[in-house]
């Protein structure tokens, strides 16, 4: 017996995509060093290297372009963006960004230093280079429960608690600017974070009167998560999820081309209006 499954939109638009021969493919790929990063995209035929800008955007979305508004300062645009971004997350200082890349340039440019240390559940790519670009280092403190592959643990995303507190404990808090949480945790295989877990790591960072900070680029993925896996939470609405995992933090970096859908875009945000003072100027 078989289930129709109907997709609630319609699609109004397509896109001409090359096909390539595995013989080309092999032959691209060899003149590319098996660099990916050096292919032409107009032969890649499954573009399997990001999930940044990859998707669909709406109707709405598309609309929205048409209204936005170019002026130098001021627009319309972007109020609508903050207000949007204070509505659901909370935070009522909003930088936007190109993409989440350089809202983490101008977070850690601004609060680290060389001998600095950045503790995070997993360091994205570009997150721990951008730590290091400033002489920080960027100490990774997941879970155990992540390298058990035959573990179903269902938040293996979490950060290593103890660990966290054993590393304020040796290295003093003076060296450790912020601590962050990357939601869903990307470099350990996009595993969720559960609320307890930053919870915990949040009255960590209180009692060292350090704050915290989410990579929440993949935020609504997280919060579904805690609603699917977390107990309490099963009648809980994402949004309002999302908003309890922000109220936690004292700011965000978000590269918004993941879970905001959108082509290019992403964001800076704080509680700190001196802090955020600094960073509109960096």
């Amino acid at each position: 017996m078989f289930n129709t499954i109907i997709e609630s939109f319609r699609i109004k638009m397509v896109e001409h995509i090359r096909m390539t021969t595995e013989s080309e493919r092999r032959e691209l790929i060899a003149k590319a060093g098996y660099n990916v990063f050096r292919l032409h995209s107009d032969d890649v035929l499954i573009d399997l290297l990001t999930d940044s800008g990859t998707g669909a955007m709406s109707a709405k979305q598309w609309a929205a372009i048409m209204r936005g508004d170019e002026s130098y300062a001021g627009s319309p645009s972007f109020y609508r963006f903050e207000a949007a971004v204070q509505e659901l997350m909370g935070f009522p200082l909003v930088i936007p960004t190109h993409q989440g890349r350089a809202a983490e340039r101008i977070l850690f440019s601004t609060m680290c230093k060389p001998g600095d240390i950045v503790p995070n559940n997993t360091h994205f790519d570009t997150t721990r280079a951008n730590v290091e670009f400033t002489g920080a280092k960027a100490v990774d403190l997941p879970c155990l429960e992540l390298a058990d592959l035959s573990s179903e643990f269902p938040f293996k995303g979490n950060m290593d608690v103890e660990g966290l507190k054993k590393l304020f404990e040796k290295e003093g808090r003076e060296r450790i600017p912020l601590v962050m949480i990357t939601v869903t945790n990307n470099s350990g295989g996009g595993q969720p974070v559960s609320m307890a877990n930053m919870r915990e790591v949040a009255e960590i960072c209180h009692a060292f009167d350090r704050p915290l900070y989410l990579d929440a680029c993949r935020i609504a993925g997280n919060a579904y998560f805690i609603k699917l896996r977390e107990p309490g939470y099963t009648g809980k609405l994402v949004r309002d999820i999302i908003r309890e995992m922000c109220d936690l933090a004292d700011g965000c970096t978000m590269s918004a081309k993941k879970d905001a859908i959108v082509n290019i875009g992403g964001f800076l945000a704080t509680r700190n209006a001196e802090l955020a003072q600094q960073e509109q100027t960096c």
